[in-house]
């Protein structure tokens, strides 16, 4: 069977796979060095300020990113896992799934790592504002031009 670029089945796997790595490959140092600063904050001196509020946040978005660093690697460890299997197909849709899912969190936990920034350095109301435009901002441009892109076609 074949499709409008007159490839296979298989070769439309191989590309969508490749096509999946090259997005990998971009997502995963930004969740990498978000995850290694938010590990490095508890041992700061400061991190005995923060209040309980700006705790909380923290933690919440330490574990946003250790999910994201999960979902986004998922496609790594199935393929190494079904390696030779025949599970391309499987693949690309648990892929698909685990990266969006990855991304929605990475886009958490970075408003998570603003809100605690602005907190800490200007106070809850300019927090709120901040928040509230990083939150907007994710929204607009992960999802509804992505969104709008595709229903456009």
């Amino acid at each position: 069977m074949t499709n409008y670029r007159n490839e296979t089945d298989w070769e439309r796997a191989d590309r969508n796979i490749g096509e999946l790595l090259q997005e990998l490959r971009i997502a995963i140092p930004g969740v990498q060095v978000l995850f290694a600063f938010l590990l490095a904050v508890p041992f700061q001196q400061r991190f005995a300020q923060v209040t309980d509020f700006q705790q909380s946040v923290y933690f919440a978005t330490l574990l946003l990113a250790a999910a994201s660093t999960m979902l986004l690697i998922l496609p790594t460890a199935f393929h190494r896992l079904t390696f030779r299997k025949q599970q391309k197909e499987r693949m690309l849709k648990l892929s698909n799934r685990s990266t969006i899912a990855g991304l929605l969190c990475l886009s958490l936990a970075l408003i998570g790592a603003t809100v605690l920034v602005t907190d800490f350095l200007y106070g809850s109301e300019a927090t709120a504002v901040v928040g509230g435009a990083s939150a907007m901002a994710f929204m607009v441009l992960w999802l509804v031009i992505p969104l709008r892109a595709r229903r456009l076609g």
